[in-house]
């Protein structure tokens, strides 16, 4: 590999930016470090060094998704934190 650096322009979402400033600073790498990081992982692995696919929820995740929408079967309300706690040791 050549040794010479290039400059890679990205279009990317404002706050995706910034949480990555933020996230890069706390783990002491610049932007730029962590992009070379990704990109010999890549290249290494011959892909994106993990998995990307669509999780589909199952057939009871879709229930309870369509139950939260109709408020239906929903969690009754609790007054206090010891009605909560009894109800969950129940």
């Amino acid at each position: 590999m050549s040794s010479a650096n290039v400059n890679l322009n990205i279009r990317m979402d404002r706050e995706l930016k910034n949480n990555l400033d933020a996230l890069c600073n706390e783990l002491g790498l610049t932007v730029s470090a962590a992009i070379n990081i990704y990109a010999k992982a890549m290249v290494r692995c011959g892909g994106i060094p993990f998995d990307v696919r669509i999780d589909m929820p199952n057939k009871d995740t879709l229930q309870a998704m369509k139950n939260a929408e109709d408020e239906k079967n929903l969690s009754r309300r609790f007054h206090s934190v010891k009605e909560l706690m009894e109800d969950l040791n129940a």
